[in-house]
C-alpha cells in the first residue's frame, strides 16, 4: 500500500539486509516505559520491530477461529492464508519484509530480480535463482511455475482464489486448464513461455500496471505436476520455502515443521526461525483471548482483533503484549441499486445524512479499537486515498444531519421515508450490532429498517447473487473490504467495476457499471508510474462517494496480542496490517 515510489526500482541485496533493517528499526522504536509489561512495549510492532532477533529454534503457535479456506496456493482467498503460505510456498516476486507501508515494495523471491518490462508493458520476462529446490530437493523449475499458475484454470477442480491472472493473461477465456491441456507436456497456456528451467516470459495481450501484483499472490506459486493431486492438493501442498507441512486435519488445524532441503542462500526473504509452526483451531473468539492471554499461543492467525472482554483485560492487565493496529480494511454499508427505493440517488444520500457515523463506531469498539471514521471507500494506504467529504461527515463530527436527509427525502420521492431490508451475517456480531445502531439511527428520519441474519458461509449465496437480492429485497448490505494487493485495483475494481458484475459470485453489490469509472480503470492500468494511477483511483473513489453507491464509516483499527515469546513481529501493510507471519521467531 502506498504513498510510495515506484516499487519496481528497488531491489533487497540478501538476508542480511532483512535482519539488519529489523534490528535497526526495533532500536529506534522505543516505547514509554509505563507501557512496557511483559512484551516489548505497547504498539511497538507498529512502529518497528517487537523483539527484533535471529535466534532459530522453538515452536510458533498460533490460534484460530476459523479453519484455512485452503492450504492450496491457487485456492485461497482468505487474507490470514495469504500470510501464512509465505512459509511454504514462494512466487517469483514478494512483498518486502519490511514494516507498515515499506512492506508495499515488490522485491524478488524465486527470480533474480523484478521482471524486465518490455513491448510497452505487454512483456515480463524472469530469470530463476540458482539452489531454489523443492521439499524432495529437485530444482524449482520455470515449468513449474507456469503449471501452478495454469492451475487456475482449473475453476471445476481449483475454485475459490482470485481471478486476476486468468482475466489479464486470457481474457477470451479460451485455455481450459492443465486437467483438459493435450498439449504433450500440460503446458499449453500460450500467454506463458518457458524457453528453459530458469527463464519464464509472460506475454500479456493488453499493458497491466499490477500485473507485478498478482504474480505475487500465492496463485503466482509453483506447484510440481508430478505431485499436484487436483482438488486434494490442499491436503498436502508441495513446499518451495523454508517449511512443509507434516499434517492438517480441517477443522482442527495444522502442523509445520522445516523442509531440510530449502536453502537459505537461494531465499532473501525468510529468515525460517522456528523449528515447527502450529495452527490450533478453536471457535469461541473469548476462549481464544483467555489462551492468549495467558501464554498458551503466540499470535491470533486471523488478526481480527481480540473481542471486547479480552482486549479490556490485555490493554488494563498487559498493555505491552498489545499492539493497535491499523489495518487495510474498510467497513461500509452497500446499496443494491436495482433494488427499490435505492434506484434513486437521493434516496441513498438520504442513507448517508441519516447515518450517525459516530454511534457506528462506538458499536464497533471506539476509535481505538474500531477505527477512524470513514469518508471514502479507498483505504488510506493505497495511492490515491484523500480526506474528500461531500456530506460534511466529519465535519458534523460522525452526527447525522436530519434536515438534509429529509429534504434528499423529498428529492427521491419519499417525503414521509420508506421501508428497507439490511443484511448482517450473524457470525460477525459487529456486524449485527453496527446494522441494528444504523437501523436507530434511520429510524429517526423515517426510514425503517428491517435487520435481516444470515450465515457467513452462505453470505456468498445471497450478497453474491443479484438476483437473489431482487428476490428477497435486500437493499442494504453491511460489510468490509480489504484489498486483494496495495492498489486502487487491488482493492476497488472487483466492488465496482461494471464488467466484473458477476451472477453469482458477485462483489459489486450496486451493480454499478458507469462508463467513467470504467474508462479511468482501463486508464489506470495502463499506468507503471503509481502516483499516475493513483490520480485515477482518486477519481474513481470521489465518484463512488457522489453517486453513493457505497457507504464507507470506518478504516478499521483492532487490538491485536502478540506474546511474550514472539520475536520480530511488526505490522505489514501489504498484509492489511497483520504481522508478517514469516518473519516471526520465538524465545524457547
Amino acid at each position: 500500500m502506498k504513498p510510495l515510489r515506484s516499487s519496481r526500482s528497488r531491489r533487497i541485496a540478501g538476508a542480511a539486509v532483512v535482519v539488519g533493517a529489523l534490528m535497526a528499526t526495533a532500536a529506534c522504536g522505543g516505547n514509554k516505559d509505563d507501557d512496557k509489561s511483559e512484551g516489548a512495549g505497547f504498539n511497538a510492532a507498529t512502529k518497528g520491530i517487537a523483539n527484533a532477533s535471529t535466534k532459530t529454534g522453538g515452536t510458533l503457535k498460533f490460534i484460530n477461529k476459523q479453519d484455512f479456506d485452503s492450504l492450496d496456493p491457487q485456492r485461497q482467498y482468505y487474507g490470514f492464508a495469504w500470510d501464512f503460505s509465505r512459509f511454504y510456498a514462494r512466487q517469483l516476486i514478494t512483498y518486502a519484509p519490511k514494516p507498515g507501508k515499506a512492506s508495499n515494495e515488490l522485491v524478488p523471491d524465486l527470480a533474480t530480480s523484478n521482471a524486465k518490462i518490455t513491448d510497452g508493458g505487454k512483456t515480463y520476462t524472469y530469470t530463476l535463482r540458482d539452489g531454489i529446490t523443492w521439499e524432495d530437493g529437485s530444482p524449482i523449475t520455470s515449468q513449474d511455475v507456469k503449471y501452478g499458475i495454469e492451475r487456475i484454470w482449473a475453476k471445476d477442480l481449483i475454485s475459490g482464489g482470485p481471478a486476476y491472472l486468468r482475466q489479464v493473461l486470457d481474457p477470451d477465456g479460451k485455455y481450459k486448464g492443465p486437467y483438459k491441456d493435450k498439449s504433450k507436456d500440460k503446458l499449453g497456456l500460450k500467454a506463458i513461455e518457458t524457453p528453459d528451467a530458469k527463464t519464464i516470459i509472460f506475454r500479456l495481450p493488453k499493458p497491466n500496471g499490477d500485473f507485478e501484483q498478482m504474480l505475487a499472490m500465492p496463485t503466482g506459486s509453483p506447484v510440481k505436476a508430478s505431485k499436484d493431486k487436483g482438488a486434494q492438493y490442499t491436503n498436502q501442498p508441495f513446499s518451495s520455502g523454508p517449511y512443509k507441512v507434516q499434517s492438517y486435519k480441517p477443522g482442527k488445524g495444522a502442523v509445520l515443521v522445516r523442509n531440510d532441503k530449502w536453502k537459505k542462500a537461494s531465499d532473501p526473504i525468510r529468515p525460517a526461525l522456528p523449528d515447527k509452526i502450529t495452527v490450533t483451531l478453536n471457535s469461541n473468539l473469548d476462549a481464544v483471548d483467555e489462551l492468549l492471554i495467558k501464554g498458551d499461543y503466540d499470535v491470533f492467525l486471523s488478526a481480527t482483533g481480540m473481542g471486547q472482554a479480552g482486549r479490556s483485560e490485555a490493554l488494563k492487565q498487559h498493555k505491552g503484549n498489545v499492539d493497535n493496529i491499523e489495518t487495510s480494511f474498510v467497513r461500509y454499508v452497500d446499496f443494491a441499486t436495482k433494488v427499490k427505493p435505492f434506484d434513486n440517488v437521493h434516496c441513498r444520500k438520504a442513507v448517508f445524512y441519516g447515518t450517525d457515523y459516530t454511534s457506528l463506531q462506538t458499536i464497533r469498539g471506539g476509535p481505538q479499537a474500531a477505527g477512524d471514521i470513514a469518508t471514502t471507500m479507498l483505504p488510506k494506504s493505497i495511492e490515491g486515498a484523500d480526506d474528500y467529504d461531500p456530506y460534511g461527515i466529519l465535519a458534523r463530527k460522525g452526527k447525522p444531519d436530519a434536515a438534509k436527509a429529509k429534504d434528499e427525502l423529498k428529492q427521491c420521492g419519499k417525503p414521509g421515508g420508506f421501508s428497507a431490508n439490511i443484511v448482517a451475517r450473524n457470525d460477525q456480531p459487529n456486524e449485527v450490532k453496527a446494522a441494528e445502531a444504523l437501523q436507530e439511527a434511520l429510524g429517526k428520519v423515517g426510514i425503517k429498517l428491517q435487520v435481516e441474519n444470515i450465515d457467513g458461509a452462505s453470505s456468498a449465496s445471497i450478497t453474491g447473487s443479484p438476483s437473489v437480492m431482487k428476490k428477497r429485497n435486500l437493499g442494504l448490505s453491511m460489510t468490509g473490504w480489504g484489498p486483494d494487493f496495495p492498489t486502487g485495483q487491488g482493492f476497488e475494481q472487483p466492488l465496482i467495476d461494471g464488467r466484473f458484475i458477476q451472477q453469482t459470485g458477485n462483489y459489486n453489490v450496486s451493480e454499478t457499471n458507469d462508463p467513467t469509472i470504467n474508462g479511468l480503470f482501463d486508464k489506470a492500468l495502463k499506468e507503471t508510474d503509481p502516483a499516475k494511477a493513483g490520480e485515477s483511483y482518486k477519481e474513481i473513489n470521489h465518484k463512488i462517494v457522489d453517486l453513493a453507491v457505497q457507504m464507507p464509516f470506518l478504516y478499521e483499527k483492532n487490538i491485536t496480542w502478540r506474546s511474550s515469546r514472539l520475536t520480530n513481529a511488526f505490522s505489514s501493510a501489504a498484509y492489511n496490517g497483520r504481522y508478517d507471519y514469516s518473519q516471526l521467531g520465538v524465545v524457547k
